[in-house]
């Protein structure tokens, strides 16, 4: 049990990572370290050559590279020109039929990172990608240019291109909704040869300028459960829910909440795999977060009640319902520190720590909390100190006010 209760609990923690941490990206994503953009703007130079010849390293040297630049994309101070050969400090085993994008600081070359082998497109793409923008209005307009280029035939622009989407704040991504390809997100998403990867994003922007008709196909996709664990999931849900609102919350919680099994093509029933519940609950958080208005707060702080009894996931449950301020199950974490499937650790200091936010909410200043409520708690914290006083000094010990 103590092994199990670990290895869903990295799972758990893992997929928080990327569900809390992209408050400046898209909520689903998995943003790169640097776009090419990003790059770009960092370089002094960017221009794209033809390998001439190399030098291989030896033990003395790490050899050499030497290339002709026949278009300049950006040179700062004019330093490098067309028809002009550089010869880099490291070898690159290149080829004098293709042709390379190169970038960097300075002219010394030797911190500039490898050469990228591009073609006529994608030297294009390079030399047309739009710089920083600072307002929220500027980001959205740049991040519309990444939008054609979406699933692009070439790796290089179609990775990089979900790069900008997955590095932009939901915020800027938002306003586009009347400006996405819809027909070519539906495809996509039902496509089976896309990128497992870019589903979650293509989830999210379906979900923003979907129709009914859309909904469907995605639902077919979220209730088509296997073995597998399902990278994007939680993305495609978000979008479901965005254009369903609390039908399409009706749905996840009959099939991902309720059950803890489904029934596969040859009609068996078999387990349903935790990462299709958390996907469920990654859908609540986005939609309480990012669109509180699709569906109320109350009713996602009724869906999440449905897992306080899994033991895998209730002291994340509890954690988020004191986010929430919904102090409404009290006397149900109360029963539930006594009851042995629950004895464990991580969720008897989840249920101490409800109650210490709790008191902590009614008594700031200025709270509109009910007196009622607050002195609930406060008793109930009394009755779990003289209980267990080990797993209330250490809840204590790290909570924050």
């Amino acid at each position: 049990m103590f092994v199990k209760q670990f290895l869903l609990t990295i799972t758990v923690f893992v997929g928080m990572a990327a569900c809390l941490a992209p408050a400046i990206c898209c909520p689903f994503c998995s943003a790169p370290m640097q776009t090419l953009s990003e790059m770009i703007d960092e370089a002094d130079h960017l221009f794209l050559a033809k390998w001439r010849s190399g030098d291989r390293p030896t033990a003395e040297s790490a050899g050499t590279a030497t290339f002709e630049i026949v278009a300049v994309g950006r040179s700062r101070d004019d330093a490098l020109s067309e028809g002009q050969t550089i010869s880099l400090p490291f070898y690159v085993a290149g080829s004098t039929s293709s042709q390379y994008a190169l970038m960097g600081p300075g002219t010394d070359f030797l911190n500039w990172p490898p050469p990228t082998e591009v073609t006529s497109e994608s030297w294009d793409y390079l030399c047309h990608c739009p710089g920083p923008a600072s307002s929220p209005d500027a980001q959205t307009e740049r991040l519309a240019y990444f939008l054609d280029y979406l699933e692009h035939q070439e790796l290089l622009i179609s990775n990089d291109a979900f790069g900008e989407f997955a590095a932009a704040p939901y915020s800027v991504i938002r306003p586009l909704q009347d400006r996405l390809p819809r027909e070519k997100l539906r495809e996509w998403i039902a496509n089976p040869d896309t990128p497992v990867t870019r589903l979650a994003l293509y989830g999210l922007l379906l979900g923003l300028c979907g129709t009914a008709e859309d909904a469907e196909v995605m639902k077919g996709r979220i209730l088509d459960v296997n073995d597998d664990f399902r990278l994007g999931l939680e993305g495609i849900m978000s979008g479901y829910v965005v254009i369903t609102g609390e039908e399409g919350l009706r749905v996840l919680e009959d099939a991902k909440m309720r059950r803890s099994t489904y029934t596969d093509a040859n009609g068996a029933e078999k387990q349903l795999p935790f990462s299709e519940t958390y996907a469920a609950v990654s859908t609540i958080r986005f939609l309480k977060r990012h669109e509180p208005d699709r569906v109320p707060l109350e009713r996602l702080t009724q869906a999440m009640h449905l897992l306080l009894s899994r033991p895998e996931l209730s002291d994340l449950i509890i954690m988020d319902l004191a986010r929430w301020k919904d102090w409404s199950v009290q006397e149900r974490l109360m029963a539930m520190f006594d009851e042995e499937e629950f004895q464990i650790p991580s969720i008897k200091r989840a249920i101490v720590r409800y109650m210490l936010s709790c008191v902590t909410a009614g008594q700031k200043e200025g709270s509109d909390q009910d007196t009622e409520i607050t002195a609930a708690a406060e008793e109930y914290l009394q009755i779990l100190e003289e209980k267990d006083p080990k797993t209330v000094r250490n809840a204590k010990r790290f909570f924050i006010r």
